[in-house]
């Protein structure tokens, strides 16, 4: 299994439009950008999508334009699915996979595309090629927002989606108990930021390590975020296991 993140940024994305903060203009010295967070899980030839950001046009150019196989959606906020629509004329529409409430706002919301929809209960495994996902609940408010978790053979990577610390204690249970390789988690801003439905980065590598994570990546970073944090992601950063 392969997963590679296409994007490790917020809604807005870094640089920010218009912005001449000092890690905006870092990253434009660098040739550097965060786009809107999503992965890419590639396994024995498949092409799995968490997330289509409205990045999604460069993202698949970047990971070489792989056909995908299904997606995977955590809520409805833009930043997080409304890039879907870029499959229009590309290649077949991929099926969705989501939490009820998640597929109901984001299929309404497309609904001028069909495809083929997958409603997936909450804490109830199901297996795409080989991996076997499950949705958790965590806390966005005012939006239902699910994390996921995916495990392959004897690895098991969590992704927090957009998230406050205080997840409900079923899905805290869930990641403990799952022994997780791998956390992607939403760190949205430094230390000192108090984000009402978000984490910032002392909470969010608090939350890896309360969760017993091995290792762990912040995503959904903001150009708050400086470049070189100790265990930022980065685009098109891969991770792999035999």
């Amino acid at each position: 299994m392969q997963i590679t993140l296409l994007g490790t940024g917020d809604a807005i994305g870094t640089p920010k439009i218009g912005c001449d903060c000092e890690n905006c203009r870092a990253m434009v010295a660098a040739g550097r950008s965060r786009l809107r967070t999503s992965f890419l899980v590639e396994i024995e030839g498949k092409h799995i999508l968490i997330e289509s950001s409205p990045d999604l046009r460069q993202q698949l150019l970047r990971a070489s334009s792989p056909h995908i196989d299904a997606v995977l959606w955590s809520h409805g906020h833009y930043d997080h699915f409304i890039g879907f629509g870029e499959f229009y004329r590309v290649q077949k529409v991929p099926p969705a996979y989501a939490a009820p409430p998640v597929m109901d706002y984001c299929s309404g919301y497309l609904h001028f595309l069909p495809f083929e929809k997958h409603p997936v209960p909450v804490y109830e495994p199901f297996d795409l090629f080989g991996v076997t996902f499950t949705f958790f609940e965590v806390n966005h408010p005012p939006v239902y927002t699910c994390g996921l978790l995916l495990e392959h053979d004897d690895v098991a990577v969590a992704y927090t989606a957009d998230t406050r610390e205080d997840i409900p204690e079923a899905s805290r249970d869930l990641l403990q108990k799952a022994d997780i390789d791998l956390l992607f988690v939403d760190a949205i801003a430094p230390e000192g930021y108090n984000i009402t439905k978000h984490m910032n980065y002392v909470e969010a590598v608090r939350f890896a390590r309360g969760v017993g994570a091995r290792d762990y990546r912040c995503v959904h970073m903001s150009h708050l975020v400086p470049p070189g944090m100790p265990h930022a992601g980065y685009d098109m950063e891969t991770f792999c296991w035999e």
